[in-house]
């Protein structure tokens, strides 16, 4: 299941980059994380709840740095299990603009397989695109000093 879409921000890119290159930054932007830790430069771990119908979906998520260019490109990978669930997910950010102004494109590549997988796109879609629109939110609250 792929989305993408932009998002612009009244704030330089040093400032958008400076908060979704460090994992600390994007780990509050998450919703649902209850336990996160740095494991190096590269690679970090979360314990995130997912809301997905009752109580919602534990899950351990493994993060990845793939490729970063400072102030212009950063993508990553996420694995993540969960009881009934195993999601691989690949995000990218593509940060222009100048002055006090940046656009970023972004796009997430996931996958769910397990028993939660078989709700089928349909179902999932609405709540990857809830996801998605919390961390947007919070990331645009945190750049434009609204936090």
């Amino acid at each position: 299941m792929k989305v993408e879409g932009t998002k612009e921000f009244e704030a330089s890119r040093e400032r958008v980059w400076a908060v979704i290159s460090d994992p600390e930054s994007m780990s509050k932007l998450m919703p649902g994380v209850e336990g996160f830790e740095v494991v190096d430069d590269d690679h970090w771990k979360a314990k995130v709840k997912i809301p997905l119908g009752l109580g919602g979906l534990k899950m351990s998520i493994a993060f990845e740095k793939l490729e970063e260019r400072p102030l212009e490109f950063s993508s990553m990978r996420a694995k993540g299990k969960g009881v009934g669930a195993l999601m691989d997910m690949t995000t990218s950010f593509t940060l222009s603009g100048e002055g006090e102004h940046t656009s970023m494109a972004w796009q997430a590549d996931v996958s769910i397989a397990g028993a939660v997988g078989s709700m089928g796109q349909r179902v999932l879609q609405p709540i990857v695109n809830q996801q998605v629109g919390q961390v947007l939110s919070a990331l645009e609250r945190q750049v434009e000093g609204h936090t």
